[in-house]
């Protein structure tokens, strides 16, 4: 049966980026997999690792039977060192090691990604141990593969694909969080706006507003008179949103106009990975 029309861009996203990954790692020798990312702990090795194994277990491979070292300082939390076990037991593997399994693993979830009957709202385990539907995951994929493309691509100064279709999956998955950001976490007050102008290869302008009763909502029209603006770049925007870097180290890269304090909140409390 053909995959339901409403699951193929995210699908297609994540085939493109995917497939960026292993032509990024394709020609590396062996002391580039060692090479450390924006990732507190984790090389390219790291990375590519994590993808394999996130992807194996969208497979239904059983999870590997691995105690982890007790001296892996980054691993500060139960979803981490789920996330860690399926990095840390490839850690000793070679580099047509990681090469095999990062090509087989792409074949293998490409032909169940094509072979999918389901419907969007079908019920189904994603790598966070929640069950959610079938659409929400495949977007999560897809936004999470093209994140640790563009993270290899830093650390191999490699840049590219900032405007791929992971890149607009992305942008979707982002901007679905802004409002928490702003009326949850940065406790904006009511009656309060505040603009994201974000500027470069994806662009976009969205305003969150604060009900009297603390709820924010996001919206595309421009608001008169804003509490706040933040205008940054893209990838700054993808960087800080993904808690790749602190805003003190991009600070020369966000124009700030109107509640600095109230953009500081919002800019502290802008990460939404884990």
């Amino acid at each position: 049966m053909t995959v339901h029309p409403s699951l193929q861009t995210a699908i297609d996203a994540w085939t493109h980026s995917i497939e960026a990954i292993a032509e990024l790692v394709t020609p590396l020798v062996e002391g580039e997999w060692s090479w450390a990312t924006d990732l507190p702990g984790w090389s390219v090795r790291d990375v590519v690792s994590h993808v394999i194994g996130v992807e194996c277990e969208m497979l239904g491979d059983p999870r590997p039977i691995h105690t982890l070292p007790r001296d892996l300082y980054h691993v500060r939390s139960e979803f981490a060192r789920r996330m860690e076990v399926q990095v840390d037991v490839r850690r000793h593997h070679t580099a047509p090691e990681m090469l095999s399994e990062l090509e087989y693993t792409v074949i293998r979830r490409s032909r169940q990604l094509r072979n999918e009957s389901r419907e969007p709202d079908a019920m189904t385990r994603s790598p966070l141990g929640e069950e959610r539907t079938l659409e929400f995951v495949l977007q999560q994929r897809a936004f999470d593969v093209w994140v640790h493309e563009q993270d290899l691509r830093r650390v191999l100064d490699k840049p590219g694909n900032l405007d791929s279709p992971g890149a607009q999956v992305t942008r979707d998955h982002l901007m679905k969080a802004l409002p928490v950001i702003v009326a949850k976490r940065a406790q904006a007050p009511a009656d309060s706006a505040v603009v994201f102008d974000v500027s470069g290869p994806v662009e976009f302008m969205r305003t969150v507003r604060v009900d009297a009763e603390g709820k924010g909502t996001i919206d595309g029209s421009v608001s008169l008179g804003p509490t706040v603006t933040l205008a940054l770049d893209w990838e700054t925007f993808v960087r800080l949103a993904c808690g790749r870097i602190r805003p003190a180290a991009v600070a020369e890269q966000i124009k700030i106009d109107g509640d600095r304090e109230l953009a500081a909140a919002v800019l502290d409390n802008f990460a939404v990975t884990p």
